[in-house]
């Protein structure tokens, strides 16, 4: 319980900081006192399941990460609801990358399934994304729309 007490308090700590709150603010959105918030803060004491609900809601994030992400062993902070980092991997000499499992098991990615692979280079927003090809062949305006989406903002 110590254990995850500490997770708790932790991630209760960091989304605070990190949406630059006061104790007080966040006591004042949940409906609670300053002293609870500190007390879990704290690792005093855990929140109730409502508490910890209203939270959750409160900094965007699932309730299950809220009490059981590890910041400390995962080495990245607690991730927005529906966002997820699933780490980092390394491209060997020709270019492959393994997924990892965590991620290939929530998209249900399988051996031989069709990935694309969508790049942008604008230094606002580079980077690379992988879309499961099922989507793309589905609905081709998707794909449009992820190709010209940094052009029509840049034409406004």
């Amino acid at each position: 319980m110590k254990k995850q007490s500490n997770i708790i308090s932790q991630n209760l700590t960091t989304l605070r900081q990190f949406h630059k709150y006061s104790q007080e603010e966040v006591a004042e959105k949940i409906g609670v006192t300053r002293q609870a918030v500190a007390k879990w803060e704290s690792g005093e004491t855990i929140p109730d399941i409502l508490n910890c609900d209203a939270l959750a809601e409160l900094y965007d994030v699932s309730v299950d990460d809220l009490i059981h992400f590890n910041q400390k062993k995962e080495r990245m902070p607690i991730p927005p609801r529906g966002k997820h980092l699933f780490g980092t991997v390394t491209v060997g000499e020709r270019g492959q990358v393994v997924l990892p499992k965590k991620a290939r098991d929530l998209f249900h990615i399988k051996p031989g399934d069709l990935l694309v692979v969508l790049g942008d280079e604008n230094p606002q927003s580079a980077g690379i994304a992988l879309v499961s090809g099922d989507t793309v062949l589905r609905n081709i305006a998707f794909l449009r729309d992820m190709l010209y989406s940094g052009e029509k903002e840049d034409n406004k």
